[in-house]
């Protein structure tokens, strides 16, 4: 049984109280910022874990980066940190492609004495049919690829393991108010969704801190900056944001570079769109969308960094002096995202 802390501010939690810190990582820029910021805070690496959600579900790519796990791994290694990757089974693609059958199970890796094992958990619901891409809005049962395959992943994990019980756990996230409307509704400090402190059997406590939900990106670069940390490659070719590679907020300027350097990428997406009769975005195709863009110039004069973004391995440094370190061209860019 665990006893609460004292009551603490709701912007800055005490820290030193909780058992352990869950990171939501996805490799991008704010998460790697909540990742810093703990650390300049003077967190220690021993209380943090990562927790990256697979989008594409350990199977082959289809919508995210090829390239995002071996990243993520590459920061974890870097500063001693473990990292522990989840997916919902078959990813997007098999979630998007339900017909007549029950969402797929959710693995997760744990720790265990000699590193980590994996377990699963759900994959028993009522049959259910989608048939079409989640759609552009913010309204997460209809977005549902934010809920599946990431926060309902976040949540499956700790429900289903029993070292968060008794404990004081807290989830630390990196939306930011500055992002979108529904982004800045958000509270900075609230209870998880898997909070159980109120259990008399087996209580949970679990709060969900979101510490960076007032900055700017000027802030978020500067942190990375003053770290030396090399940021993602989706960056350096002129994204401004990473999600998936073919996120279905992606701005026309996005699927025309998806079309020129990640064709066949581009074609299996255009391949599920004819399937379904249903497009990402109604008011037109993925082809028409990249027929009103222009191909970010980052990505194609570099075509070493196009290959680094289709690989599995992370070949390139991780990390470099602050007075070596290059802000990427997508930096300040287009806001093509949750809105």
């Amino acid at each position: 049984m665990f006893i609460d802390a004292p009551e603490v501010s709701a912007e800055t939690p005490d820290l030193k109280s909780y058992d352990r810190i869950l990171v939501a990582f996805s490799g991008g820029k704010d998460s790697l910022a909540v990742l810093l910021h703990l650390l300049e805070s003077g967190v220690s690496p021993s209380s943090i874990e990562l927790h990256h959600h697979d989008v594409d579900g350990d199977g082959p790519v289809f919508m995210d980066w090829a390239v995002t796990r071996a990243y993520c791994q590459a920061v974890a290694d870097h500063f001693g940190i473990p990292i522990y990757f989840s997916c919902k089974l078959g990813g997007f693609e098999r979630e998007m492609s339900r017909d007549g059958e029950a969402t797929a199970p959710i693995k997760y890796e744990f720790p265990t004495e000699d590193g980590k094992a994996i377990a699963y958990a759900g994959g028993k619901g009522q049959p259910g049919t989608r048939l079409k891409f989640p759609q552009v809005t913010a309204d997460l049962s209809t977005r549902w690829c934010s809920a599946y395959l990431k926060i309902d992943v976040m949540a499956a994990l700790i429900r289903n393991q029993e070292r968060f019980t008794g404990k004081r756990t807290l989830v630390v996230t990196g939306e930011r108010a500055e992002e979108s409307t529904a982004r800045s509704r958000y509270l900075t400090m609230e209870r998880h969704r898997t909070d159980l402190r109120d259990s008399a059997k087996k209580p949970r406590h679990v709060d969900h801190w979101r510490p960076i939900h007032g900055w700017s990106e000027g802030k978020v670069w500067d942190i990375i900056r003053r770290f030396g940390i090399v940021p993602h490659v989706a960056y350096q070719l002129g994204w401004s944001r990473l999600s998936c590679m073919a996120c279905i907020f992606g701005s026309p300027n996005q699927w025309a570079t998806i079309l020129h350097v990640f064709r066949e990428r581009f074609e299996l997406i255009e391949a599920k769109e004819i399937e379904f009769g249903v497009t990402i975005r109604r008011s037109d195709t993925i082809r028409q969308a990249a027929s009103k863009g222009q191909p970010y110039a980052a990505a194609l004069e570099n075509p070493a960094l196009v290959a680094l973004a289709n690989s599995h391995e992370w070949d390139a440094p991780i990390a470099v002096s602050p007075e070596e370190w290059v802000l990427p061209a997508g930096a300040f860019g287009e806001n093509a995202g949750p809105l």
